[in-house]
């Protein structure tokens, strides 16, 4: 059996750098955090759990989507592409999701990129043994702000896969951007994508904030992460998670929001909370069918074709 190639693409001063925008981002006002900062390995541990709860449908939708129409997608993808193309498999977390994908495009290889380094290492090795003769590639990098790998690790005509609803955290224009990239990305092949779509908003509210407490204790993590970053002083029990929907920007947002009035110290720094006020830790936007087709063709893609769950809860779009 081979061993997963793996490649971190960071510089010394990423944990520095992710030091000041915590750090400015605790500053401000209102305060606010990056989606990215939840996603160390405990945190990937409980993100993975969250797609268990029942309040929490978007992976069971999306793996509905790929039940009905897995043959489909799979004939629409070789249409384009190349026998045994490229899967670039972004945000790959435990690779599950990429595993699935595997068994309908057969890829000559499989590059798996993800944020968190330790948890996607250990992902790799499980998906190794069970497919001891696929070359499997990881990759460990921050892409929130910019997707780009060395020409090295990718080969043309590849498939882009961002699976789940993670394009959500980003804002229209972020979102379209990103999409640029994803495509060029491709190198002239394809990107499929996960987009959660819009849903009545007390349901929306209640897949955020799940009645066992495990995307409380996702969000909450947060401070504990904050804390090994900046040698800050956080203590989660004076904090409280928010979910709610915000309807003129279509998104869920979260929140942790202070218990009582408290102060943050770090070094050099301190951040006085008055009760109730709140740090804005993730933005989900959901989208329509046709608002996403839209933007898809803002960042340039010609050619487009979406398949949904039987409620029309969430999507797959195939974009080139």
């Amino acid at each position: 059996m081979q061993a997963p190639q793996f490649h971190t693409l960071s510089q010394p001063g990423d944990a520095e750098q992710l030091a000041r925008e915590a750090a400015a981002g605790l500053l401000a006002h209102p305060a606010h955090s990056h989606p990215k900062l939840f996603y160390d390995r405990l945190g990937s541990h409980l993100f993975d759990a969250i797609t268990e709860l029942a309040e929490y449908d978007l992976t069971r939708n999306e793996a509905e989507v790929f039940a009905l129409h897995g043959p489909e997608i799979a004939a629409a993808v070789r249409q384009r592409l190349p026998a045994h193309p490229t899967l670039v498999d972004l945000g790959a977390g435990s690779c599950a999701k990429g595993e699935r994908l595997m068994q309908l495009v057969d890829p000559g290889r499989y590059l798996a990129v993800d944020i968190s380094v330790d948890f996607l290492r250990h992902s790799l090795d499980c998906l190794q043994r069970a497919h001891p003769q696929r070359e499997l590639v990881g990759v460990g990098l921050d892409f929130s702000e910019h997707l780009a790998l060395p020409e090295a690790l990718t080969t043309p005509h590849s498939l882009v896969f961002y699976p789940g609803s993670s394009i959500g955290n980003f804002a229209p224009e972020a979102a379209r951007r990103f999409l640029s990239e994803a495509l060029a990305l491709s190198r002239g092949g394809a990107l499929l994508i996960g987009v959660d779509l819009v849903k009545d908003a007390a349901e929306l509210e209640a897949a955020y904030d799940d009645v066992l407490g495990v995307t409380a204790a996702f969000n909450l993590n947060l401070l504990r992460r904050l804390n090994g970053l900046l040698g800050a002083d956080f203590r989660p029990r004076e904090w409280q998670h928010l979910s709610l929907w915000n309807e003129a920007e279509q998104r869920v947002e979260m929140h942790l929001e202070a218990r009582e009035a408290l102060g943050v110290h770090w070094p050099g720094q301190e951040r006085v909370f008055l009760k109730g006020e709140r740090i804005h830790t993730e933005n989900a936007h959901k989208w329509t069918l046709e608002g996403f087709d839209a933007l898809l063709r803002e960042a340039g893609c010609t050619r487009t074709q979406a398949w949904t769950d039987a409620r029309r809860r969430f999507a797959l779009w195939l974009a080139s």
